[in-house]
C-alpha cells in the first residue's frame, strides 16, 4: 500500500516536470507545467467572464473629481483627513490605506483586467471564438464606444482633497491596462476579433502613449527612482509592442539598462528604495515582478534583456536570486513585517515563472505552483498586474 501511494504521488509531482534535468528545464516545459497548474483555473474564470456585462468609468463618478465622467479617477491611498482641521488639505499617513478613498474606478479597471486577461487565456488554450466575441465587448466599451470609454490620459488620478487634482503618481493606476494589450496581441488574429475594435483600440493606446510620453505628469512618474519608475516603463512597453513603435521599444530597454537597474538595484540584487518603506516586502517583490515583465516584454531574438548586466555586476537574474529565498519561505526576511497586508503576500509571483523560463530554475517554477493563484484581496489585485502568465509566454 505505501508502494502503491509513493507511486502515485511521484506521478503527480514529475508529470507537469516532462523535460527537466538536474533541477533545471526548457521554456517549452515551463509552458507545458504552466498549462497543466493553471488550466482548471483559467476556464472556470472565463465561465466568470462570460458572464459580465462592460463596466467602465462612466458607470460610476465621483464628485470630488475635476474631470468629467469620461476621465478616470482616483484618490491617494496614504491620504487621510486631518484631524486637527477636518475641513483642511488632507494628511499623509504613509503605508496605510484610506478606506474611504474612490476606487470604483480603479475597481473597474482591475475587472476589465481579469475578463480580458482569463478570456485572453481560455481562446489561447480551447481555441473558442465565443471568449474573443465576449472580449471584445469589453474592449469596445472602454476605447471605442463614445458613450462609454475613456479618455485617453490620466489628468486625476491619484488626486489629493484639497492639494492636487491629480498627480503623476497616478500613472500607476494603468498597469492593469497591461493584460488587456497583451490580451488584444492573442486575440487579434481570431476569426471573431472585431476589425473596428482592434483598430480603435489601437488608436486609444497610441494616443495614451503620447500622453505619456509628453505630459508633465507622466515624466514626473517616468523619473520616479523607485517602482513607480520601473512600472512606468513596463506600461509603455506593453502599450508601444501593442502598437508597434519599434522607437519607443527601444527606448524603453536603453532605460532599463542605464536607469532602472544601475538606479534601483544594489550590488546583492535588494532594491534600496524599496526596503525604506513601511511594506519593504511587498513593495520589493511588486517592483522585482515590473521588472522581470520589462525583460519578457522587450526581449527578443535580437534583444536579451535576460541576461543583460551592468558593468558592475546588476542584472535581473541577480534580484530574482536576491528574493527568491524569502518567498520560497517568508520567515526568512530579515526586515520588520510590512505595517499592512503581510500575510496577504507571496502569491505566484510573476517573477517566479517568467524567471524559472529564462534561467532553467526547477525550484522556481516548483514555489511558484505551491502559492496562490487566484487571490481576492483588493490590495493583492491592485499590485498584481500580470495575473495571466499563459497569454505572456510565447
Amino acid at each position: 500500500m505505501i508502494k502503491r501511494i509513493t507511486s502515485v504521488w511521484l506521478v503527480v509531482l514529475l508529470t507537469p516536470f516532462a523535460g527537466w534535468v538536474n533541477g533545471q528545464t526548457d521554456k517549452a516545459a515551463v509552458r507545458k507545467a504552466v498549462n497543466q497548474t493553471l488550466r482548471p483555473q483559467v476556464l472556470r474564470q472565463a465561465d466568470w467572464a462570460m458572464m459580465q456585462e462592460p463596466i467602465t468609468v462612466t458607470t460610476q463618478t465621483s464628485p470630488r473629481s475635476a474631470g468629467n465622467r469620461h476621465d478616470f479617477f482616483s484618490e491617494g491611498d496614504y491620504w487621510w483627513p486631518d484631524t486637527t482641521n477636518p475641513q483642511g488639505p488632507y494628511v499623509q499617513r504613509d503605508g496605510l490605506t484610506n478606506p474611504d478613498n474612490f476606487v470604483a474606478h480603479r475597481q473597474a479597471m482591475i475587472r476589465f483586467s481579469r475578463i480580458v486577461g482569463a478570456l485572453a487565456s481560455a481562446y489561447k488554450l480551447t481555441g473558442n471564438e465565443a471568449y474573443v466575441r465576449q472580449a471584445f465587448r469589453h474592449v469596445n466599451a472602454w476605447f471605442v464606444d463614445s458613450t462609454s470609454r475613456m479618455n485617453p490620459s490620466l489628468h486625476y488620478a491619484q488626486a489629493i482633497w484639497g492639494r492636487s487634482t491629480g498627480r503623476g503618481i497616478g500613472i500607476i493606476d494603468t498597469v492593469h491596462f497591461m493584460e488587456v494589450a497583451q490580451g488584444i496581441r492573442v486575440m487579434e488574429r481570431a476569426k471573431s476579433a472585431d476589425k473596428q475594435v482592434l483598430a480603435g483600440a489601437r488608436m486609444w493606446f497610441a494616443q495614451y502613449l503620447n500622453w505619456m510620453l509628453t505630459h508633465p505628469y507622466s515624466n514626473d512618474e517616468k523619473e520616479a527612482k523607485n517602482n513607480h519608475g520601473t512600472c512606468w516603463v513596463m506600461q509603455v512597453a506593453s502599450f508601444a509592442r501593442l502598437t508597434g513603435n519599434e522607437e519607443i521599444l527601444n527606448a524603453c530597454r536603453e532605460r532599463y539598462k542605464t536607469v532602472l537597474l544601475p538606479g534601483q538595484m544594489a550590488a546583492d540584487g535588494s532594491f534600496p528604495l524599496e526596503l525604506r518603506r513601511t511594506k519593504p516586502y511587498g513593495y520589493s517583490i511588486f517592483n522585482l515582478d515590473a521588472m522581470v515583465m520589462i525583460c519578457q516584454i522587450l526581449s527578443d531574438k535580437d534583444h536579451d534583456l535576460w541576461t543583460y548586466q551592468t558593468p558592475d555586476g546588476r542584472s535581473i537574474e541577480k534580484g530574482i536570486t536576491y528574493l527568491y529565498p524569502y518567498v520560497a519561505d517568508k520567515s526568512k526576511w530579515p526586515l520588520e513585517p510590512d505595517v499592512m497586508y503581510w500575510n496577504d503576500w507571496p502569491i505566484a509571483q510573476p517573477f517566479l515563472v517568467f524567471g524559472a523560463a529564462a534561467f532553467d530554475k526547477a525550484n522556481w517554477l516548483a514555489t511558484w505552483k505551491t502559492l496562490d493563484h487566484n487571490p481576492q484581496v483588493e490590495e493583492v489585485l491592485r499590485n498584481l498586474p500580470v495575473r495571466n502568465p499563459l497569454i505572456w509566454l510565447d
